[in-house]
């Protein structure tokens, strides 16, 4: 009952959560492609952005060799499935329910695991790791909202995702540093899809910029002398 838990099941479970992840991102993106009324090969651009950019960004990143995504033969086709299924149908509606969320909450979190493990295989340290476990989770999307000529939604003040990402890889990394990364994927699959599932029920966001300018002491003075 504990073989998945081995290193070699664990690289099964991984790739199996990366696979649904990179179809999960592959069908966002041919949603988003629909909504612009794109021809197909728009949709399959946007798609395959969306689902394999931030993995390939990462391993571009380390330099360990050629990026998974063209090396494993499954990835391609199963963004591609992703983004024909929105192109097929119109799935728009859906993405806006519990299932989807769910999904979309633990493929953030397992991405942030994932990348951040092989960042730290790779000989890396702890920042690397933590860094290169959130571009992985949201470099994707950043790149499709830059293609379709947007703000990437990180930057925009949605429910909390990239900061997700950040605590999830440290999760990884710390449970790691202490001889149990078997137990960080775990910890950290089920903190950041809670966390994430969380921020998007009470709209949790950071907080933006303030108007907030310093004064001298000497326009205190002059605007309490204007006052008087």
């Amino acid at each position: 009952m504990t073989d998945w838990l081995s290193p070699g099941g664990v690289a099964e479970v991984t790739r199996g959560l990366d696979l649904a992840g990179v179809f999960a991102n592959g069908l966002l993106g041919g949603v988003l492609a629909r909504e612009r009324n794109f021809d197909l090969f728009g949709y399959l651009a946007i798609g395959v952005v969306s689902g394999l950019g931030g993995g390939i960004v990462r391993d571009v990143l380390l330099q360990h060799g050629t990026p998974v995504a063209l090396t494993d033969y499954a990835y391609i086709p199963t963004a591609l499935a992703g983004t024909l299924l929105a192109f097929l149908f119109d799935v728009g509606k859906q993405t806006t329910r519990r299932p989807f969320n769910v999904l979309d909450a633990a493929v953030l979190s397992f991405w942030a695991v994932a990348g951040a493990q092989k960042t730290l295989d790779a000989g890396l340290g702890w920042l690397p790791a933590v860094l290169l476990g959130m571009i992985t989770a949201v470099g994707g999307g950043a790149v499709r909202d830059l293609l379709l000529g947007g703000t990437p939604g990180i930057f925009s003040g949605n429910p909390l995702y990239a900061s997700v990402a950040l605590l999830v890889s440290a999760v990884l990394v710390i449970c790691a540093e202490l001889k149990v990364p078997t137990l960080g994927i775990l910890v950290g699959i089920a903190v950041g899809t809670v966390l994430r599932l969380t921020a998007l029920r009470k709209s949790w966001v950071l907080p933006g910029g303030r108007n907030w300018k310093p004064r001298s002491g000497l326009d205190r003075i002059r605007r309490h002398g204007e006052d008087s």
